[in-house]
This record gives structure tokens, sequence and C-alpha cells, in this order.
């Protein structure tokens, strides 16, 4: 079993944030394997493929809280840190590139920080969605709650379909090819 787990922040004042773009990439792979999200027995959402054993989880605790629904869903069904795939916006990345990276740092994102933290090991895959653009983007932490601009709503959406590509090749080529082929 495998767990793909997209960031976000729950809620409609959220929903349409450039934060919210590793919700958007597990809702579009959910979408496409017609699976519903329901209620865990924790802080988070999820959604489960029998056939390919994988989950679809979207915390509810915040963003910067990630890693509570992160640890909670690991111990519920027994994953390793390598098991857990985290979705994330990265705004050092620019809008429409999609970095994949089998372990690493927080990058300075707070709910990565979390999830390490609470994991006590940074040693597990993420998948980094680019959302900067020639906006100003500082403070971060007002740039990423706002809506994308008309002008790059395209590419985002674009972005979010790529993304979701990029988590069904994982579970059928594996990590390392899906790098190679993804990473831009």
């Amino acid at each position: 079993m495998i767990a793909f787990i997209g960031l976000g922040n729950p809620g409609d004042k959220y929903a349409n944030t450039k934060h919210n773009a590793g919700f958007w990439v597990v809702d579009e792979l959910a979408r496409r394997q017609r699976l519903l999200f329901k209620p865990g027995k924790g802080p988070y959402v999820f959604a489960q493929h029998q056939r390919w054993e994988v989950l679809l989880i979207k915390p509810t605790t915040g963003m910067n809280r990630s890693g509570n629904a992160v640890k909670d869903v690991a111990n519920r069904w027994n994953l390793v840190p390598s098991d857990i795939h985290v979705v994330v916006d990265d705004v050092d990345l620019s809008l429409g590139s999609i970095r994949i990276r089998p372990k690493g740092g927080d990058g300075c994102h707070r709910g990565m920080e979390n999830i390490i933290y609470q994991l006590q090991s940074d040693q597990f895959p993420r998948v980094r969605l680019g959302i900067g653009t020639d906006e100003n983007m500082r403070p971060a932490e007002e740039y990423v709650l706002q809506p994308f601009r008309a002008d790059d709503k395209s590419e985002a959406e674009a972005m979010i379909k790529r993304g979701a590509d990029a988590l069904s090749n994982i579970l059928v080529r594996g990590l390392n090819h899906t790098m190679n082929h993804f990473n831009s």
C-alpha cells in the first residue's frame, strides 16, 4: 500500500488558492479513477483504490499541521516513510513545473516541515508543483493564499493534470521512471 497525500487547506475560504495545488492533484486522480473521498478515522479525508493498493489523502488539519494527519495515516495503514508520497505546492518553482524527489528537506514549506517533524524522517517521496509566477511572491505566506490570476489559470490547470499523470505513472512504472519522465 502506498499513499499520495495532497497538501492544502480545507474549507471554501482556501479552495481556490495556490496553496491547495496538492489537493487539486489528488482530486484529479480520484476523479479519473471514479473514487470518492470519505472521512477518515483521523484528521483527513481519503479515497482508496483496491486494485492499485493506493490511498489518496487530504489532511483536514490545515497546511501547517499536515504532519498530524500524515502520522495518523502512517500508523493506521502501517506505512513506512517511503510509502508516503507528498504532493505539495512550491513557490520557488516556476508555474507549471514539476519536481519529483525520493527524499529531501522541507524547502521552507511549513507543511513539509511539520510532516518531517511528525514522521521523524525526510525519507519520503515528494511531488513538488511549481506555483511561482512573475507576481511579487513575498511574503510567500500571502502569495500562496491567493488564487491564480486569470492569465495563469490554464497553465496551472495543465500542471494539475500532469501532476495526476505523474502519480499514475508512479503506480505503474515506479518512482525512478517517473522522475526521469516528469521532472522539469
